[in-house]
């Protein structure tokens, strides 16, 4: 049977399916749904076994379990790891949200829940491309799957879960869909991951919270120090401020930055798509190359004293922050971590006292461009949008990718099929239905072009 006549056929099911993972509130960073990352996973246990293959568990980590499934084939044929995660991003705020979105629907064209484009739908699009090739019987490959559930706080565990199963998870390429295109008609495949480091910042003033008239003026206020050295942290350029930052950042080449001033981009549709007038980030960089070859600052949280309805006169006692900088390789995200906390300890005026707690990161990523693996998921987006996909960086980090190439020593080739409008990580996810499919027809002619060349 065709592949187009194929996801016709089940697309109810195919949809019924992925949805019993989405309505999962598999949440890594809210200790909460700590019961609903096992019962996502077994969900995805169980997904995987139907599939047919070989071998399917759910295996534990030092946190969230990891989901292993494998299919062989036979000695002498390649080796594919897929990876993926099945932890989201929290929801708030809910107000801003259209629908439930732990209750995915199909409207417009596309589906929205959370999770319905990172990673659950990206991630379901290669367990319907395997189950497609296995019905057929036309798998050219060895296929393993892993899919763990703390992505989205940092890929903790799976270090030590790598170490452990090197020979488990053995292979030649590791492929991943968790990233994004340009857009569905210039179609692109994301050549290079940014690092992340991630900070929280907690500032203390008085012992409790005071009267801001009969005490302000007098004593520090935990909030107005905390802006103060946020906003030090950045120049007039937007250059991040703190020592020895920029000592590992790679300057690209002249003919990389001349090849990506050829993606076309048009400034005022995507200002408009954000409904911002003016764009902002480090002088002397176009926009693609400040979100995909430089590192950032950003402030993603920020919060103290009283914020409920009406008035309250209070000198908080404390402010917090959390804070994130986006890395570009040969940055070390431990590095990194240690330079900022040591930098804002010793600018904090002896007016209060401030703790800054590394919670995560990872290191960038880079792919090469001449590799058959790429060359095969090249053909893939061909097949699939009838065009050539360009090769782009990206700003988004997966940490994990880097730790598999150092630990497991290969590469990752990162077949990604959103878009920014998915609004991933924000209220309203969605995924295009058409992209869901296009990017399963991708992924199987990437097994096909694995059949032509063993031939």
């Amino acid at each position: 049977m065709e592949l187009s006549e194929y996801l016709k056929h089940n697309e109810s099911r195919i949809f019924d399916e992925l949805f019993s993972l989405i309505v999962i509130p598999s949440v890594s960073a809210q200790s909460e749904h700590k019961a609903d990352m096992l019962r996502c996973a077994r969900r995805w246990q169980e997904l995987l076994s139907q599939l047919g293959m070989d071998t399917s568990e759910v295996m534990p980590t030092d946190g969230n379990p990891v989901v292993f499934a494998e299919k062989r084939v036979g000695d002498g044929f390649p080796t594919i790891l897929i990876y993926g995660h099945y932890d989201v991003m929290p929801v708030e705020p809910l107000e801003l949200w259209h629908s439930n979105p732990f209750e995915p629907i199909v409207k417009d064209g596309k589906i929205w829940a959370r999770g319905a484009d990172d990673d659950k739908g990206q991630s379901f699009m290669h367990a319907k491309a395997i189950e497609y090739l296995l019905k057929e019987e036309i798998l050219p490959c060895n296929v393993k799957f892993i899919v763990e559930g703390e992505e989205e706080i940092g890929s903790g565990s799976l270090e030590t879960f790598c170490q452990t199963n090197k020979e488990l998870l053995k292979a030649d390429v590791i492929l991943v869909s968790d990233t994004s295109m340009l857009s569905e008609d210039i179609p692109s495949i994301t050549t290079g991951l940014r690092g992340l480091a991630y900070w929280q910042v907690e500032v203390t003033g008085p012992c409790s919270d005071l009267h801001s008239g009969i005490f302000g003026g007098a004593v520090a206020n935990p909030i107005n120090e905390l802006c103060k050295l946020i906003a030090s942290l950045t120049d007039d350029q937007h250059r991040i401020t703190v020592p020895d930052f920029y000592d590992d950042v790679e300057e690209v080449s002249v003919e990389e930055r001349d090849s990506m001033s050829q993606i076309p981009f048009d400034e005022e549709m995507y200002k408009a798509s954000l409904k911002v007038q003016l764009l902002q980030g480090e002088t002397g960089y176009s926009t693609l190359e400040r979100t995909g070859i430089r590192p950032t600052f950003d402030v993603c949280g920020i919060w103290g004293g009283y914020s409920g309805e009406g008035a309250k006169t209070v000198l908080p006692s404390k402010a917090y922050a959390k804070l994130s900088c986006r890395l570009v390789p040969h940055q070390n995200h431990v590095k990194i971590g240690l330079l900022m906390k040591y930098h804002l300890e010793s600018i904090a005026p002896k007016s209060i006292t401030i703790d800054v707690k590394p919670i995560h990161g990872g290191d960038s990523y880079v792919c090469p461009i001449d590799i058959p693996w790429y060359k095969a998921a090249e053909a893939g987006y061909t097949k699939a949008f009838g065009k050539k996909p360009l090769p782009v960086r990206r700003g988004g980090s997966i940490p994990v990718i880097a730790t598999f190439e150092k630990v497991l020593g290969v590469k990752t080739v990162l077949m990604g099929f959103g878009l920014e409008s998915n609004a991933i990580h924000s209220p309203n996810e969605n995924f295009p239905v058409d992209l869901f499919f296009k990017g399963i027809t991708a992924i199987v002619e990437f097994y096909n072009q694995i059949r032509i060349t063993n031939k």
